[in-house]
């Protein structure tokens, strides 16, 4: 009985502490006080229910037990009469432990609203990652740390840090953006999901090369963007980029836990259920832009997911269906890393040289610093049957990255080059 008490206890922590916190920063305009109800709450459930039983409405339990505590807190800040007006409405003493029906219209709000107040742009993008994390995700600091190799002490620095910044907006601008703000903070918002994903997905230091919590929180952050904001084709259009992607998580390393390029992939291993839900996901999106909304570089790149998802094998790969979309993408969304992946698909679409001919039209000093730009130049040197020129390029690629999976991949096809090379 414990054991499952302190299951659902985690469970509905993970569930609900958005909920919590979102709602109680709304009503005592104070981020940090809202934490510590919420904590508090939790704590009070720890002790309580192995006990006295779980609730019926556990979330409903926590909140109420939340409120109590901050009518207690502004009583002993001689601020009751407005305070307890404001919080304990509907908290009548003989009710007990109420349910908060008439906290039901705000709720998702009150997510929503906490997400984008997560995600402001007053922080730097590895700031919102992690308060996001720990305000929507519910993790704790040492889970985040651990997901992004940083000691507990420097990611609880950078979390307060920027709880700190965000003190005064939190007391006057706690509200949904609207208009040209609410798409740019969108934007903003959908950034950080991915970025959290993709540090999971490809981690970019470290032992391992994939950190699966990362990407399932960021698959979970996705699916609740969605239900919040069912409206927005590009918030479906993210959450099936990411079921897709993920969808290759068992196959992408071997027994040994290394790297297993997409071409070499044992595709049987590939999720059915998050492709299914991918899919469904975009074409939730599609129907969305058919009505005349607009899409962008979310809603493309899963499409471009989407085309390896329905690949049985690697021969079976609509290439030149990719590179088109790829074309569009660039044009939606110009930068560098775009067109390195579309020099990918050129070239497998085409010939090496199109590919080639991509990269080649980069600026000199574009994803500087970075193995990428090395990593596929080698590779489509290598099936232009340029091994030499592979050979260096895959070795300077190595020297780039701090991540040891990536990095020994990248060396084995240094090696295999050379003796191509060698032999040719």
């Amino acid at each position: 009985m414990a054991a499952t008490t302190g299951e659902t206890i985690t469970a509905t922590w993970r569930e609900e502490s958005a909920r919590l916190v979102g709602a109680l920063t709304r009503m005592t305009r104070d981020l940090d006080l809202a934490e510590d109800l919420a904590q508090d709450a939790l704590v009070s459930a720890l002790e309580s229910w192995p006990t006295a039983g779980i609730p019926d409405n556990p979330g409903a339990w926590l909140m109420t037990t939340a409120k109590r505590r901050a009518v207690d807190s502004f009583r002993r800040a001689d601020n009751l009469r407005r305070k307890t007006e404001e919080l304990g409405h509907g908290l009548s003493e003989e009710d007990g432990m109420p349910d908060l029906t008439t906290q039901v219209d705000f709720i998702e709000d009150d997510v929503l609203r906490l997400i984008f107040l997560s995600c402001h742009p007053q922080l730097t993008p590895e700031s919102r990652a992690a308060l996001t994390l720990r305000l929507v995700g519910g993790l704790t600091t040492a889970q985040i740390a651990r997901g992004f190799l940083a000691t507990e002490t420097a990611m609880g620095q950078r979390i307060s840090r920027a709880k700190k910044t965000l003190s005064e907006e939190a007391r006057v601008r706690f509200e949904l953006p609207v208009g040209a703000e609410r798409t740019d903070r969108l934007d903003d918002v959908m950034a950080v999901v991915y970025l959290i994903f993709n540090e999971g997905y490809t981690a970019t230091a470290g032992e391992d090369w994939m950190r699966p919590a990362l990407t399932n929180e960021a698959i979970r952050l996705a699916r609740i963007l969605a239900e919040l904001m069912p409206d927005e084709p590009e918030v479906h259009g993210l959450q099936a980029l990411l079921e897709l992607q993920a969808s290759r998580a068992a196959a992408r390393v071997d027994a040994e836990g290394r790297p297993v390029l997409l071409d070499d992939q044992d595709r049987s291993l590939w999720d059915e259920l998050l492709i299914r839900r991918g899919l469904a996901a975009l074409e939730r999106a599609e129907l969305l832009a058919a009505r005349g909304q607009a899409v962008g570089r979310y809603y493309l790149q899963a499409a471009i997911a989407s085309r390896h998802a329905r690949a049985a094998t690697p021969e079976d790969t609509d290439w030149r269906a990719i590179a088109q979309l790829y074309d569009v993408l660039s044009e939606a969304a110009p930068g560098p890393i775009v067109e390195v992946n579309r020099a990918v698909a050129h070239g497998r679409a085409f010939n090496p040289d199109a590919g080639l001919a991509i990269l080649d039209g980069l600026p000199q000093h574009a994803l500087a610093g970075s193995h990428l730009l090395p990593s596929v130049r080698a590779d489509l040197l290598a099936r232009a049957g340029r091994h030499a020129d592979a050979a260096a390029s895959f070795r300077e690629a190595a020297s780039l990255t701090s991540n040891e999976s990536e990095q020994s991949l990248l060396l084995g096809r240094a090696e295999q080059s050379q003796k191509a090379a060698a032999q040719g």
